[in-house]
């Protein structure tokens, strides 16, 4: 029978983590978690152990568990479970064996703290002053779009759909404070479209499918050089995208060109680029009633093949962090989204530094 694990046991274990290749290690290796100290130190509630309160956790490693669960995709009891049960989870915030782990509610707090802070997106600043100060500069233009981030869905009466639409809190909910807090007022409907094979007279044939969706929606610019997020807004899912063109734009790109979809080519948005010295790949629509010509097109076409990067964004996000909003409100939404975009920047910051690393 053995014996408990001692020491030599968990370096062996730590030391096949690495020969595996544990992405965590060389996260913690790469990115300068220390940039994020100073605004982190304010958000943190400290408990008063004179009073009896309990030591307050580093802030950086609190910060690495929203890290955490942005890149995984875990809930706060998740993150909890996992933190207690994975050897790597434990490396990546520096916690022994013998270490207190963060609770499920420690966890919600701190993200609460960020929340009414507005702290994101001043963390997300820091790390794009980083990116700067190590040599990727947004450059080459850049590349717009937006996805849909859903959220649970809200099974509401027409009064009370028709109370939120219009700024209202419905009266039923008034008396129950409990339901009131489960509701989300924020997040909307709306359709997207996707691409379907249907049977028409015996032959496949693609169509667009109208799908409804409930949620928030993601607007993020990466530059085309190096393809981290430069500039994002969080919106109810039914909010126009092409509303949001100025407000993810990023003015450091050193390039001046700006490719998007159909949906943000408008008379204002067009008159606005030209002003504000932008060159304008943005796709042309369809004119009402007559074909697209053969020339507009081919440039579209050419257009999509640097426009489909920002797309590999979106798709990372929800295949592989399992991009979801489970909290209520907008404001929490986009503290989840933007640690989101941040924790993606982080990997393409370790992606990038491992191409130029010696070998």
């Amino acid at each position: 029978m053995r014996g408990q694990a001692g020491f030599w046991d968990i370096d062996e274990r730590y030391a096949r983590l690495s020969e595996a290749g544990d992405p965590l290690e060389k996260l913690n290796a790469v990115v300068p978690w220390e940039v994020f100290r100073k605004p982190l130190a304010k958000v943190l509630k400290r408990s008063d152990g004179a009073r009896g309160g309990r030591p307050a956790y580093d802030p950086v490693m609190m910060f690495k568990i929203m890290v955490l669960q942005a890149l995984y995709g875990l809930s706060d009891d998740q993150a909890e479970f996992q933190i207690q049960d994975r050897l790597s989870f434990m490396r990546f915030l520096g916690l022994g064996l013998g270490d207190r782990v963060p609770d499920a509610k420690m966890i919600w707090l701190f993200r609460e703290h960020l929340t009414q802070a507005c702290a994101v997106e001043n963390l997300f600043a820091r790390f794009d002053k980083h990116l700067a100060k190590a040599g990727y500069l947004a450059m080459g233009g850049q590349i717009v779009d937006a996805t849909i981030v859903a959220a649970p869905k809200q099974r509401n009466t027409d009064a009370e759909k028709a109370d939120i639409k219009a700024g209202k809190v419905p009266d039923a909910w008034k008396e129950k404070p409990a339901k009131l807090r489960q509701k989300d007022r924020d997040a909307r409907w709306t359709v997207k479209f996707s691409k379907a094979k249907v049977a028409e007279e015996g032959k496949a044939q693609q169509r667009d499918i109208a799908i409804p969706a409930f949620g928030y929606k993601n607007h993020a610019a990466i530059d085309r050089r190096h393809g981290f997020i430069r500039g994002w807004n969080v919106t109810s899912a039914s909010a126009y995208d092409g509303a949001q063109l100025r407000n993810v734009l990023n003015r450091a790109n050193t390039g001046s060109t700006v490719w998007a979809d159909t949906a943000y080519r408008s008379k204002k948005n067009e008159e606005w680029l030209d002003r504000n010295g932008y060159v304008s790949e943005i796709h042309h629509k369809k004119p009402k009633g007559r074909p697209m010509s053969e020339a507009t097109s081919r440039a579209n076409g050419r257009r999509s093949k640097t426009r489909a990067f920002v797309e590999h964004v979106f798709a990372r996000q929800k295949a592989q962090m399992k991009l979801f909003i489970r909290t209520i409100g907008i404001a929490r939404a986009r503290t989840k989204i933007g640690m989101t975009n941040l924790a993606y920047n982080l990997m393409r910051y370790v992606w990038h530094q491992g191409r130029t690393a010696p070998a």
